[in-house]
C-alpha cells in the first residue's frame, strides 16, 4: 500500500473507531459522528474540495456579471441560473461520486467503507460530507453570481427567496448522491457519469429547454410534466420554485399565479423526503451484501 493509501486507512481506523474484528473486540464502537470525523479528516487530501470550489466560483460569477449587464430581466435571469445549477447537478453528482469511488478503491479497494464495523454508517458518513460539499458550493455559486448584481443595482430578489433556492437545490440532490453512488460502486464511475449527464438533459426538458422561461417569461418550474417527477429534475425544480414565487407575489405578479407556483412547492418537496426515505433504506440494505468484483471503470 502506497503511503498516501496507509494514511487514508489510518485517518478512517483511527477517526471511526478501529477497524473489522478488532474494533468489535477491544475498540470503541464505530458511531456516525466518528465516522464523519473520519470523512472530514479524509478531505484534507481530496481534490474534490477544491474541485467544489473552483466550479461553483467560475459559474457563479461568469453568470452574475452576464446577467448584470446583459438587457434580459434580472429576476428571470436569476431563475434560469438556479434552473441552471439545479439540471447541473445530476452530472455534477454523477462526476463527484465517480471519481470518489475511484479515489476509494486506489487508497484502499473499498476497505475504508467495507472493512469497518458498520457499513451503513461508513457510507452514510461518505454520502453526507459529499453532499454537504455540494451544499456549500451551491452557496458559493448564489453568493458569486449575486455580488455583480448587487454591485450594479439589479439584484431585485431578498433573502427569502435565496434561502429557499438553495435549500430546495441541496434538498432535492440527496436522491441523487443516493442512486449515483450506489451506480459508482456497482458499475465504476463512467456509469455514474453518464447517469448524470442524462439526467441533465431530463432536467432541462422538465423546464422546457434550457433557459425556456428566461426567453419566453414563463414560470415554467411551476408547469410539471411527466419529467418532473422524476429525481434528476427535483433540484432544478426545487430551486427554482422559491425564485418563482417571490416574483409571482411581486409587483409584476398575481395572485393567481403565487397560488399556482406556491401549490407545486409542498407536493413536489414531499415526493423528494420519500424517495430520500426509501432510497437510504434501500442503500442500506444493499451495502450489507455488496461485495465489490474486480473494479473497473
Amino acid at each position: 500500500m502506497t503511503g498516501r493509501a496507509t494514511d487514508h486507512a489510518d485517518d478512517i481506523r483511527n477517526a471511526s473507531g478501529g477497524e473489522g474484528e478488532d474494533a468489535r473486540a477491544s475498540g470503541p464502537s464505530m458511531t456516525f459522528p466518528r465516522s464523519l470525523r473520519a470523512e472530514t479528516l479524509r478531505l484534507r487530501r481530496s481534490f474534490l474540495v477544491p474541485l467544489h470550489l473552483i466550479c461553483a466560483l467560475a459559474a457563479g460569477a461568469a453568470c452574475g456579471a452576464y446577467f448584470a449587464t446583459a438587457p434580459w430581466d434580472a429576476s428571470m435571469g436569476t431563475d434560469a441560473f438556479v434552473q441552471l445549477l439545479g439540471a447541473m447537478m445530476p452530472l455534477m453528482a454523477g462526476i463527484v461520486c465517480g471519481l470518489d469511488v475511484d479515489a476509494e478503491w486506489e487508497a484502499t479497494c473499498f476497505s475504508g467503507m467495507l472493512a469497518v464495523p458498520s457499513r451503513r454508517k461508513a457510507i452514510a458518513a461518505r454520502l453526507c460530507t459529499l453532499w454537504l460539499m455540494g451544499t456549500f458550493a451551491l452557496v458559493l455559486a448564489a453568493a458569486a453570481f449575486a455580488v455583480p448584481l448587487i454591485l450594479v443595482g439589479r439584484q431585485a430578489l431578498g433573502p427569502t427567496a435565496w434561502t429557499g433556492a438553495v435549500v430546495g437545490l441541496a434538498f432535492g440532490s440527496i436522491p441523487l448522491y443516493l442512486v449515483l453512488y450506489v451506480a459508482a460502486l456497482r458499475w465504476g464511475r463512467n456509469a455514474a457519469i453518464v447517469a448524470g449527464a442524462a439526467g441533465l438533459m431530463l432536467s432541462f426538458f422538465s423546464m422546457g429547454g434550457l433557459a425556456h422561461g428566461l426567453m419566453t417569461g414563463e414560470l415554467t418550474a411551476a408547469g410539471a410534466n411527466a419529467l418532473s417527477y422524476l429525481p434528476t429534475s427535483w433540484p432544478a425544480l426545487l430551486g427554482s420554485l422559491p425564485i418563482e414565487l417571490s416574483i409571482a407575489g411581486g409587483s409584476a405578479g398575481s395572485l393567481d399565479a403565487a397560488a399556482h407556483v406556491a401549490g407545486a412547492i409542498w407536493p413536489l418537496a414531499g415526493l423528494c423526503a420519500v424517495a430520500t426515505v426509501l432510497l437510504a433504506g434501500g442503500l442500506a440494505a444493499w451495502i450489507s451484501r455488496f461485495e465489490p468484483a474486480r473494479h473497473g471503470e
